[in-house]
């Protein structure tokens, strides 16, 4: 039995900046790890079979991503063994922190390990970018400024932060933020350099907040006691604290009936030194 965690993550800022003639959105973002996180256990089959052994709400066998993720692996390297996969998910689903991304990752980088496949990152990453445009960056393994569509990768360096994060009682569908009318799609080009200079935003916040109202009660409530913003395409919101007891006593004063929770900022992925 191999067990690995699966970080969420945060988008520190995230910008609309183009459209490829494909239709999918150009994007620059800066991903950050946080030690949210579902944890997986693998078990070693000798029968070539895929199985995942746990049953998770909403998302049939053959639609999860981490059995996709370990049958794309066995059809690009011919490998003969198979796995059974739990599943504990602690990472809300629809809440744009990346779960099902996270867990398609940590799936690639274990079986890479388990069955002695040997894989470089850079392929892993490849194949990652085949299940989703945000399983790259959690193979990549290091808080990153992102473009394309999410999989061009530049490490940053990040400080100390801790973060509320909290959990609006809706799922977001990534497709009807990205296809509404009203989406920013061209906001100006940024470099790495320039990040610290910006006034950052999600650009996708003001659809999610049209939608959706408890997205809008959330970072209201939040906005309270630091700069909230959501993460992805929805419906998570947080704000970033500079210790864990500021984020604590905001946490304390969370009103009845909303959810959420304190997280650190990671320096890189728990998984970056396995490959």
């Amino acid at each position: 039995m191999l067990t690995c965690p699966a970080p969420a993550k945060l988008n520190l800022f995230l910008h609309v900046v183009g459209r490829r003639p494909d239709g999918y959105h150009l994007l620059q973002t800066l991903f950050r790890f946080i030690d949210l996180h579902d944890t997986l256990h693998f078990e070693l089959r000798d029968d070539g079979e895929v199985h995942r052994s746990n049953s998770v709400e909403g998302v049939p066998e053959e639609h999860d991503l981490c059995v996709r993720a370990a049958r794309l692996l066995q059809a690009e390297t011919g490998c003969k063994q198979g796995v059974d996969i739990a599943i504990e998910k602690r990472i809300p689903m629809g809440g744009g922190l990346g779960g099902g991304s996270s867990d398609a990752a940590t799936t690639l980088i274990a079986l890479n390990r388990l069955w002695s496949l040997g894989l470089s990152r850079e392929r892993l990453m490849q194949l990652g970018l085949q299940l989703g445009a945000d399983v790259p960056v959690f193979v990549f393994g290091e808080n990153a400024f992102a473009e394309g569509v999410g999989e061009a990768l530049q490490a940053y360096s990040l400080p100390e932060a801790w973060y509320v994060v909290l959990f609006p009682p809706v799922q977001v569908p990534t497709a009807q933020i990205f296809s509404h009318p009203e989406l920013t799609r061209d906001s100006v080009s940024i470099t790495i350099r320039a990040l610290s200079n910006q006034q950052l935003r999600n650009d996708l916040q003001f659809v999610a907040c049209k939608l959706y109202p408890e997205v809008v009660r959330h970072i209201d409530w939040l906005s309270n006691y630091g700069k909230a913003m959501m993460t992805g395409s929805g419906a998570c919101v947080f704000a970033e604290f500079g210790s864990r007891s500021q984020a604590e006593a905001v946490l304390r004063q969370l009103p009845e009936g909303m959810r959420g929770v304190i997280a650190q900022g990671l320096k890189k992925h728990p998984l970056h030194d396995w490959v």
